[in-house]
């Protein structure tokens, strides 16, 4: 079997997360994240829509992640998204930090926004 490194370009992968946190890069970071290609900071959840806004034309997709269950996302923030251009995946946390890791290995341009599990 031949194992090939995973290189990451622009950002970072999340290393892992738990309850009420998340790890990326290494670093620890408490309560809901955004993270993409300009860094990682805290995120106010779904009411907190300028830095998602602010994306866009930088991100063709991002994943929210709605905590330890899949839910939906309030439909006026996923039209606003949308209708700034940006693409829009809601999962579970889990799946989106590791959908996330895996499209950032591929370069895309990709962006993060998750609630804790």
């Amino acid at each position: 079997m031949r194992l090939n490194e995973v290189v990451y370009s622009d950002a970072v992968p999340v290393d892992g997360y738990g309850p009420g946190f998340f790890r990326v890069g290494g670093n620890l970071h408490e309560g809901a994240i955004l993270t993409g290609a300009t860094g990682t900071r805290t995120w106010g959840g779904y009411a907190d829509t300028a830095p998602l806004l602010a994306l866009a034309g930088d991100v063709d997709v991002l994943f929210v992640g709605t905590g330890a269950e899949i839910a939906h996302i309030p439909a006026d923030l996923r039209a606003e998204l949308e209708q700034a251009g940006l693409g829009v995946e809601v999962m579970n946390s889990p799946a989106a930090c590791r959908t996330y890791n895996v499209l950032l290995s591929e370069g895309r341009r990709i962006a993060l926004a998750a609630l804790p599990v």
